[in-house]
């Protein structure tokens, strides 16, 4: 049996947050990022949504070794895990290939925008910079929807689990772009 594979288009592009070693870069055609707020949550949650077929965004595909989804599917609970295979362009021998989202009628949304966590968008970057350079690091902002909500810095002390230690021309790189976008 083939390992499916998942389509990581924010934290799991850095694979310093996880153990899927079999890891590609990719793209999936016809989505999305967009920062979603919803109630019950203080903070932002990058999700991939369905666009138009000439949008595109980048990440990785990574091999699920044996099928066994159930650590994934626990770190992305607030997420539906879909099919998404025929979007996927790759270089790779990955058969079946899942995408996370967060459909907008599956949360409440909030009463408000919810701040974006500063040290999740530091691991997100990070990620992208060692996988697509400063190019891909670009796109991703390009390709991101919902820079409007307020960015919550925690380096000092990380709330985001999975934080990372970022080097000092990775932080000037989400600083410069946070203050590009304003």
């Amino acid at each position: 049996m083939q390992d499916p594979f998942f389509f990581g288009y924010g934290s799991l592009v850095n694979r310093r947050t996880h153990v899927y070693e079999r890891a590609h870069p990719a793209e999936a055609q016809g989505w999305r990022r967009l920062w979603r707020h919803t109630a019950g949550r203080d903070i932002a949650i990058l999700t991939a949504v369905p666009a138009a077929p000439s949008d595109s965004i980048e990440g990785l595909i990574a091999a699920v070794p044996g099928g066994d989804w159930a650590a994934l599917d626990l770190r992305e609970e607030a997420y539906d895990r879909l099919p998404a295979t025929g979007a996927i362009r790759h270089d790779s021998d990955a058969g079946h290939i899942a995408i996370y989202s967060i459909p907008e009628t599956k949360h409440p949304p909030a009463p408000a925008p919810c701040s974006i966590l500063l040290s999740y968008l530091d691991v997100v970057v990070q990620g992208y910079f060692d996988v697509f350079g400063e190019a891909g690091v670009a796109r991703f902002f390009e390709t991101t929807d919902g820079w409007d909500a307020p960015v919550l810095d925690d380096r000092a002390a990380p709330l985001y689990p999975r934080a990372q230690k970022l080097s000092a021309q990775e932080t000037k790189l989400v600083d410069r772009w946070l203050s590009e976008l304003g």
